[in-house]
């Protein structure tokens, strides 16, 4: 009887084994692959080879590229070199990045590991720039002010709070004010593989300022990018193995409310938005199997989505950039100022693209 007892649980283990293999198969879309879809004015970008993860434009065109993120279980081209910071000047014929210096009280760069990057701009147009941190793979938000004419960025303060374990992407609403995703409940790795691996959905999104710290939005399957509306009254959030993009009503207490949900057939990773139109650009990974297990010989392809209307009824999604990764593997995100799209990627290269 009792060989027949474990007999049963075995079985029971490897059909629940079977089913969240399943499962896991279908989040990360294991069997897809891309039809090509060409840009033809289309340049990588020189000076980006180890990733260009996040991308915030500015509106006199000057952007900052997050690059050389090292990620538990992600591909690194550089794993024993400090991320840093690019900046790209858009408004340039033929537009190249160069290295933002930082100074202040952040002097060892060691350990800088940049992820989702964010602006604020305040009444007397000095910028800050907030930035996803991942020191010793824990997580912090680093804030800066930019200072355009010597090219660096003046770290001001770490910000790190029980709430923020496990951070990815973040907005800006002020200089130390934010809404941020944490991509995992847990931070032990283990733990992580496991919430992962069984879907548990238990990731969230804060609202951090420095009187209060609260949770506004719960129950993804991995919040991954996160973006606000030109207005500043919705709040979008990509749930990456999910395949959706959620819109919330963002309120004058910073509570969020769930309006409506997107579902598509690629993981969705960072949405940048265009302060002109209001259309969503967003970094999708079409198998996310391949990002997760790299493999040289059958590297992650690319694709970009430009969602027009979403707060309609019939949202127009669009399928503007798919590449197979021969030229752009893994892209995270992309982001259009006037009539020119710069695509980037967790790990490798940029693409700068004229529309």
């Amino acid at each position: 009887m009792a060989k027949l007892t474990v007999l049963t649980l075995m079985g029971l283990g490897l059909a629940l084994f079977r089913d969240h293999r399943s499962s896991y198969e279908e989040r990360l879309n294991a069997f897809r692959e891309v039809k090509p879809v060409e840009l033809p004015n289309c340049n990588l970008v020189k000076g980006v080879e180890a990733g260009s993860e996040d991308i915030e434009i500015l509106p006199n065109g000057l952007a900052f590229i997050s690059s050389g993120l090292k990620y538990p279980g992600i591909k690194s081209f550089e794993p024993d070199k400090p991320g840093k910071i690019l900046l790209m000047d858009l408004n340039e014929a033929d537009p190249a990045v160069l290295e933002l210096k930082i100074t202040g009280s952040k002097s060892d760069l060691s350990s800088f590991n940049p992820h989702g990057i964010s602006t604020f701009t305040d009444e007397d147009n000095a910028v800050y720039l907030l930035v996803v941190n991942h020191p010793d793979f824990k997580s912090t938000v680093e804030v800066f002010k930019f200072q355009e004419e010597e090219k660096s960025l003046l770290h001001l303060k770490t910000i790190r709070h029980k709430l923020l374990p496990s951070l990815n992407d973040i907005i800006a609403v002020g200089p130390e004010h934010f809404y941020a995703t944490n991509d995992h409940y847990f931070i032990d790795p283990y733990l992580r593989s496991w919430e992962l691996y069984l879907g548990l959905a238990w990731s969230y999104v804060v609202y951090y300022s420095p009187d209060e710290v609260r949770v506004v939005a719960e129950g993804f399957d991995f919040a991954n990018g996160i973006n606000i509306s030109p207005d500043g009254k919705y709040v979008y959030i990509s749930e990456l193995l999910a395949h959706k993009i959620h819109v919330y009503e963002k309120h004058a207490n910073w509570t969020l409310t769930l309006l409506k949900s997107l579902d598509f057939d690629t993981l969705v990773d960072n949405i940048s938005v265009d302060p002109v139109t209001g259309d969503l650009w967003v970094g999708c990974h079409p198998n996310g199997m391949k990002i997760f297990f790299y493999d040289p010989e059958n590297p992650p392809a690319s694709e970009v989505l430009q969602i027009q209307n979403i707060l309609t009824e019939e949202p127009k999604v669009k399928l503007v950039y798919a590449e197979n990764g021969t030229v752009l593997q893994g892209c995270s995100v992309a982001s259009v100022y006037k009539g020119k799209l710069l695509i980037g990627t967790v790990y490798q290269k940029a693409l700068y693209c004229k529309l």
